[in-house]
């Protein structure tokens, strides 16, 4: 379609007005330059004309109401004191777009609520409607396997929604893991001691940690053993109770280590098991434990799957475009 055929279609389509109380907010809410308006006319194929405080949506109808459903809800994140980056937008479209236009209200409210983790240190805003329904399954249950590609927020969110737990008191401990697998070469020998050698495979981990407590909190957490990291081979023998325990990079485990660690959860313990069936890295002929333990503990009504696609990689455009690359390729 020609930009003469496009001007054409957005001027004789719908026309909506919404106008916001007030201007500072609404300021915001357009964004520098009315950089967010461009995104919401990039991605909705519809036009945005900001006059003050006034933006007139034209396009076709159900892209300018889910524009208005957009636009009204990041205004009341605005209006209730956060901050919007443009991810934000991006995720508001998202959880947006995933309400049907033939559903009722009650049902429209339920699939584009955004949910949110809170800690001392920033508001966590989940980015797609699966990311949502991932913060939903790791408050109602207590083992929570998550799979799908890099980039969709399954271990940020999963340390996020831990470290959250450790501030509220609700549990004691905070336990991250993860396989010590090498991704595809061969490091040879590490100096150093215990912790030395394997901080290389766990480092992820803490990168995921520092960007949500604040740094001095981690770092005695770290050197009391509230918050611990460790690799998966730790973890034998022990039973963890009254904790958050993550498992990232779950691919990499095989059955008896999976086994392992599952049954290492206790009282009053959640668990959350990531990883990308994709990315294997075990030594060639070495079965994966991930896949196998979904599938049998997949009747077990205190225990969810979340599976993410490329559809939901959050972490930047570009890595989108690589996941989908790849994908073609399989």
């Amino acid at each position: 379609m020609d930009n003469l055929t496009t001007q054409n279609t957005l001027t004789s389509g719908h026309q909506l007005v919404v106008p916001f109380e007030d201007n500072r907010l609404a300021a915001e809410l357009f964004g520098e330059y009315d950089a967010n308006l461009a995104m919401l006319e990039d991605r909705l194929g519809i036009e945005a004309v900001a006059h003050g405080n006034v933006v007139t949506l034209r396009g076709a109808e159900p892209s300018c109401a889910m524009a208005k459903e957009v636009l009204e809800g990041l205004y009341g994140r605005l209006a209730g004191g956060e901050t919007i980056e443009p991810g934000d937008i991006d995720g508001a479209i998202r959880h947006a777009s995933a309400a049907p236009s033939g559903a009722d209200d009650a049902d429209k409210t339920r699939k584009s609520k955004i949910e949110q983790i809170r800690t001392r240190k920033r508001l966590i805003t989940a980015r797609s409607p699966v990311q949502s329904a991932y913060l939903i399954a790791m408050s109602s249950k207590d083992l929570v396997f998550a799979t799908g590609p890099a980039g969709t927020g399954k271990t940020y969110l999963a340390v996020a929604f831990a470290a959250a737990m450790l501030e509220r008191g609700e549990v004691e401990r905070l336990i991250l893991s993860r396989p010590a697998i090498e991704a595809g070469e061969r490091l040879g020998f590490l100096p150093g001691d215990m912790r030395e050698k394997v901080d290389p495979y766990l480092r992820p981990l803490y990168d995921a940690l520092y960007d949500v407590p604040p740094p001095e909190k981690v770092d005695r957490g770290l050197e009391s053993g509230v918050i611990e990291i460790a690799p998966i081979a730790f973890m034998r023998g022990r039973t963890l109770s009254h904790a958050a325990i993550i498992l990232d990079e779950a691919q990499n485990c095989t059955p008896i280590q999976m086994k392992m660690f599952l049954t290492r959860i206790g009282e009053g313990s959640k668990m959350v098991v990531t990883g990308d069936p994709t990315q294997i890295d075990l030594p060639s002929g070495q079965q994966s434990g991930l896949a196998g333990a979904i599938s049998l503990l997949d009747a077990i009504p205190e225990v969810s799957r979340i599976a993410f696609t490329q559809a939901d990689v959050v972490r930047r455009e570009l890595v989108a475009k690589i996941v989908a690359a790849y994908e073609k390729v399989k």
